[in-house]
């Protein structure tokens, strides 16, 4: 890799897609799976240097695809969609700018004709929906989540720093019919997928979230970052629901960056100090906590978990791959290093890993 980046690479048959900055360029690039050579990078020069932390560089934001075009958000620069040979079939630069201290990483999701976006945090905030095919707006929901107001709850800072959603939407089977899930600051959300309509709402975040909405057994879980609760809501209903059907609330827990999964009645999260938790999904009471700590100086982690054949599959930010089985009894299954910082997460596909580092992009299976 040219330069250090976050985003997690996507797969589909021959095809490899990974976002990458490469100086003052937001890039695309598309390698050949079998050798991973480079086959084309297409972008466009960042007209001006946004701000962003350190440890998040720019393009954190993965790409995505349906098998004809690949559609991938270069955050200030707009929403950008090419072919599989890297011709560009359409823009949108009139989005605004996507403007934090922190960055941004919120990736674009599709799913029938439409392409979703959560496009902040910053000043401005907004959940948008395009067709897939020409970047035309279906519609766009505005969300208030009072950035920029000195009296917020987190702590009379102006809001600058301490509220934002890095949330990638989810798309769930909610009694019956599809809803948009999305998690703000301070509450969780549900949309039609169609028209934008709110449906739902639950509150009890912190103004900080990081991590996407989890489905599973017909409850959300959803996780506040900075030490902010963690939260699970039986999904549907109508209105403000948060009397009404949120389960459970957990005050307050360690930093999550990584998204976690649901499997058998049980969640599953790999949390940024570096401990694998697995929770309850109908009550929230921890079953087991495990810290993971491998080769690496660090057994820190912003890897979202990897399920796979009732495995899951992490990787920490100095390269420990952990494989720990999805069960009520925690049992550690492998720790392979790979020697090298990552913030991303693992992708299988057809029997291999795909994995990316701040150094390289690996394809790791069993030899032929």
């Amino acid at each position: 890799m040219p330069e250090p980046g976050n985003s997690t690479p996507i797969v589909w048959n021959d095809r490899v897609f990974l976002t990458q900055a490469v100086g003052d360029r937001r890039t695309l690039m598309c390698f050949a799976r079998e050798d991973g050579k480079l086959l084309w990078q297409q972008g466009v020069a960042a007209k001006e240097k946004d701000p962003t932390h350190q440890t998040n560089p720019y393009c954190s934001a993965s790409p995505v695809t349906d098998g004809e075009r690949v559609i991938v958000s270069f955050a200030s620069e707009g929403l950008y969609s090419y072919d599989f040979a890297g011709k560009e079939l359409w823009k949108r630069t009139d989005l605004g700018r996507q403007i934090h201290i922190w960055g941004n990483a919120s990736s674009p999701v599709i799913h029938g004709d439409l392409c979703y976006l959560n496009f902040g945090p910053g000043e401005t905030t907004y959940l948008l929906a395009v067709d897939k095919k020409t970047g035309a707006t279906k519609w766009k929901y505005d969300e208030d989540t009072g950035y920029g107001k000195p009296d917020d709850a987190a702590g009379g800072k102006g809001n600058t720093t301490f509220i934002g959603s890095w949330t990638t939407p989810v798309i769930a089977p909610v009694e019956g019919k599809e809803q948009l899930l999305m998690s703000w600051p301070r509450r969780l959300a549900a949309y039609d997928p169609q028209t934008g309509k709110e449906l739902w709402t639950c509150a009890g975040l912190n103004p900080l979230v990081y991590t996407s909405p989890i489905y599973g057994d017909g409850v959300v879980v959803t996780m506040g970052g900075y030490g902010g609760p963690a939260m699970a809501v039986r999904a549907g209903g109508s209105g403000e629901v948060t009397d009404s059907r949120r389960l459970w609330l957990l005050p307050k827990s360690p930093q999550r960056i990584g998204s976690g999964v649901v499997n058998d009645g049980h969640v599953f999260i790999h949390n940024d100090p570096g401990t694998a938790v697995c929770l309850d999904l109908k009550t929230g009471q921890p079953v087991w906590t495990e810290r993971l700590k491998g080769a690496a100086s660090t057994g820190q982690n912003w890897s979202s978990v990897m399920l796979a054949d009732g495995l899951c599959y992490t990787i920490t930010q100095g390269g420990d791959c952990f494989v720990f089985k999805a069960s009520p009894k925690f049992e550690l299954v492998a720790t392979n290093s790979l020697g090298e910082r990552s913030n991303s997460s693992i992708v299988p596909s057809n029997g291999e890993f795909f994995i990316r580092t701040h150094a390289a992009l690996y394809c790791i299976g069993a030899k032929k």
